[in-house]
């Protein structure tokens, strides 16, 4: 388990979209700028979509343009559909993320329509993106349990996946929205998924609402899952799911990765840094238990 692993920072969308506080757009920037100093060279940075939906994200526009000059950095935004594909592609994005539940509960509840309709609804947008050269990710939300459905079955999973496959997107990420999967239904669903996607086309994107998220990431990559995503501090938790708390922390990850001798190339102090002062604005502490351990230890210096 040597190799690389990929480590996607969500914190600057799927984060701060789910915090109650709005972060000003300057904010953001100089948060992702920290981020990015830090050593984490691919991160969510926002999304256009409707903002009276998400509030939190209004501005996306302004932080992918203040950002964009990293030429090595991958800045990725989320697309619902196609006018939020024109305002992305106005504001200079490469990389869009379409997503889709493979719960028809949350589905219905997010974005009030099936999965079907939603699928249909970004087909355009990523056929668009093909034919301007703009890479597609696609998100698979409550891929190991719904807060309205309950248990999901891994085949819905592996049917959703498999239509954002075929459509052209070149990783696919299966979100444990609320948090609920233990290590071996983790396993259990990367081998089904990855008999449609390749297992090094998939992103493992696990929020920690039981305390499973690290134990389920370390399943996957026995699996040979290598594309994490994760959120600085912890940030973020789901509007639609009671209870759920944020993704999983990149301080987390890194610890755990960097203890199994996997070189993150991720600076914990600058991270703690980018992670505190995010943290400060939105007025609670990380949720993170390596920022939490790392700022006690701190204070007792």
């Amino acid at each position: 388990m040597s190799d690389q692993v990929h480590i996607v920072e969500v914190g600057p969308r799927d984060g701060l979209q789910n915090e109650k506080t709005f972060v000003s757009v300057e904010a953001r920037v100089a948060f992702i700028e920290a981020l990015l100093a830090a050593g984490l060279d691919t991160i969510e940075v926002g999304a256009f979509v409707s903002p009276k939906a998400i509030p939190q994200m209004v501005g996306s526009d302004q932080v992918l343009r203040a950002v964009d000059h990293h030429p090595d950095a991958e800045f990725h935004v989320l697309v619902p559909n196609e006018k939020g594909y024109d305002a992305a592609r106005a504001a200079g994005a490469r990389v869009i993320a379409v997503f889709a539940s493979a719960s028809e509960g949350f589905s219905r509840a997010n974005i009030n329509c099936s999965v079907a309709e939603s699928i249909e609804r970004f087909k355009p947008v990523v056929a668009r993106a093909q034919a301007d050269g703009i890479k597609v990710r696609g998100y698979v939300s409550c891929v190991l349990g719904c807060p309205y459905d309950g248990e999901v079955k891994p085949q819905a999973v592996v049917d959703v996946s498999k239509v954002l496959w075929d459509l052209g997107c070149y990783e696919v990420s299966l979100g444990d929205t609320i948090g609920v999967g233990t290590p071996t239904k983790a396993r259990q669903l990367l081998r089904a998924v990855a008999g449609s996607v390749p297992m090094a086309k998939l992103a493992m994107h696990f929020h920690d609402t039981y305390g499973q998220a690290l134990a389920n990431l370390y399943a996957g990559l026995e699996e040979g899952a290598r594309v994490i995503d994760s959120a600085a501090g912890g940030l973020g938790g789901c509007p639609y799911a009671p209870g759920a708390t944020g993704n999983v922390g990149t301080e987390d990850v890194v610890y755990m990765l960097e203890g199994m001798g996997i070189v993150t190339g991720v600076d914990m102090d600058r991270l703690l840094a980018a992670t505190n002062t995010i943290s400060a604005l939105i007025g609670r502490p990380p949720v993170s238990r390596v920022a939490s351990a790392l700022n006690a230890s701190a204070r007792a210096k």
